[in-house]
């Protein structure tokens, strides 16, 4: 957006920015603020504090309850917190977002926490046109198909509240906004709709904001009536109409919350597409705010990439992975596994079912197989972990064969220990290492061996107890069992 008229007139002149944020979010059935439920792995505010960033503006405010501290926990550096005492409505809440701007002369524009579709391009043009009218407010609105319970825009001058805005002209000026539950059956036909999103002249908004009354349904203090008392005193507001109605999406229940996350996966998913990345079925594909994924790339369908997830350039990813905090490099393969907060270096391959917890790295070329778990350790370079086994606290170096089935026994009960497995080691299946062991370079152990004392490096480790064959136990067995079941047909 940079050089951008819209962009150059959001940034002339003083601006502040007053994000509303102390909702308790009661729709949301949660002890969670509402501002700080996730929409693909991010708080709903980040989005709207975003947006409000790419304003450049002298000032942000966020408005929060007094027990949101998680909230203001939330803000970056440079952010003001201000406190609604009590949650008496929208205008209350940006009187109290005022507070910390006495004194300040310029435009502020008024923002919603809980509208993460909002971005700076829309509301450098929403700043611009306010400047360009001259006028003492300015509000963001938005023609829908189905209005619903959205407040309406009244145009000035129009001969019929039922009448549709012309949205290809300039915005003419706003009579009223008329909250769903307040309209007659005419105004109820409007298709316009307030978005939440406003711009008021800070000298103007000021002076205005003692005037609200509570004289209303909700015993609360309403922004919207700002616009009529400028309105009655003949100051002009004027309305700007979103291009894209999709940016006044705001969540108010967990349905709302489904649906908003559906967008912003769907906008995820096309600017990776658009770099290079082939998404079998977007729809059925969850990445991330935030995620990276390079060129070439496959993703599978139910393929999740959570959090800090990278993952590198000709990969193939799922189906059915997931990856939370993960890195991935150049040419690994992930099949229906679940990787956290570990290393994948490049050419490995992972799974069908593996689960590759936190501190492990594999190193390149490294493969961790079937129903193969590894936590806190270190894969050598091209080391195997085929199948079937359990690494945990481990260090094994390169070109190493695990066998099937084997099992670092890390832990006593009381401390976990490590195992050191070198480097060109083969070990048999159904091996287990107690540790704390070490089996040097190029060793090997036997089928079945508990390894309970250090390996030499070209050793043999065998740790087994030699076998006993006992002839004829099993027709002795089986002549015992006769026995006794004639014993007990006798008895009966």
């Amino acid at each position: 957006m940079s050089g951008s008229p819209s962009a150059d007139a959001a940034r002339s002149g003083g601006l502040a920015v007053i994000i509303l944020a102390a909702g308790l979010g009661t729709r949301m059935k949660s002890d969670v603020p509402k501002v700080l439920h996730e929409v693909c792995g991010r708080p709903l505010l980040s989005y709207v504090l975003d947006a409000a960033h790419g304003l450049a503006p002298d000032r942000i405010v966020v408005v929060t309850g007094p027990e949101h501290q998680a909230v203001a926990d939330l803000l970056p550096v440079g952010c003001e917190r201000a406190i609604q005492r009590r949650r008496l409505g929208s205008g209350d809440a940006v009187r109290a977002g005022m507070e910390p701007l006495a004194g300040f002369e310029g435009d502020v524009v008024v923002l919603v926490g809980d509208a993460p579709l909002i971005d700076a391009e829309f509301l450098g043009e929403l700043v611009a046109a306010h400047r360009a009218s001259g006028a003492a407010g300015t509000v963001a609105t938005a023609v829908l198909d189905d209005p619903g319970h959205y407040g309406r825009i009244v145009r000035a001058g129009a001969e019929d509240a039922g009448d549709e805005p012309a949205v290809d002209v300039a915005p003419d000026a706003v009579a009223a906004i008329v909250e769903a539950r307040d309209c007659t059956p005419e105004q109820l036909l409007i298709a316009e709709v307030n978005t939440g999103f406003y711009v008021f002249d800070a000298g103007q908004l000021r002076r205005l904001l003692p005037k609200l009354q509570t004289a209303n349904a909700q015993g609360e203090l309403y922004l919207t009536d700002v616009v009529h008392l400028m309105g009655a005193e003949s100051l002009p507001v004027v309305a700007h109409v979103a291009p894209d109605p999709e940016v006044m999406l705001a969540v108010n229940s967990r349905v709302d919350l489904a649906a908003v996350n559906a967008v912003v996966r769907r906008r995820i998913l096309a600017r990776l597409m658009l770099a290079g990345v082939t998404v079998i079925d977007p729809g059925a594909t969850y990445v991330d705010w935030g995620v990276e994924v390079g060129r070439d790339t496959v993703l599978h369908p139910f393929v999740h990439l959570l959090g800090h997830t990278q993952v590198g350039a000709a990969c193939e990813i799922g189906p059915g992975a997931y990856l939370k905090d993960a890195f991935v490099g150049d040419r690994a393969r992930v099949v229906s596994s679940y990787l956290y907060e570990c290393v994948v270096s490049s050419s490995c391959s992972v799974g069908p079912f593996a689960y590759i917890r936190p501190n492990t790295v594999l190193q390149e070329g490294a493969k961790a197989g079937t129903f193969v778990e590894i936590k806190n350790s270190r894969i050598g370079e091209n080391t195997k972990v085929p199948h079937l086994s359990y690494i945990g606290d481990a260090v094994v170096g390169d070109d190493t064969n695990i066998a099937a089935g084997n099992i670092t026994a890390n832990y006593d009960g009381f401390e976990k220990h490590p195992t050191t497995i070198g480097s060109n080691v083969k070990t048999g299946v159904d091996t287990s290492f107690v540790a704390p062991v070490t089996v040097g370079d190029g060793a090997f152990t036997a089928a079945g061996s508990v390894i309970t004392k250090d390996v030499p490096p070209d050793a043999l480790g065998v740790a087994r107890a030699n076998q006993i064959t006992i002839p004829g136990y099993g027709a002795r067995r089986r002549l015992r069992q006769d026995e006794a079941e004639a014993d007990e047909q006798d008895g009966q």
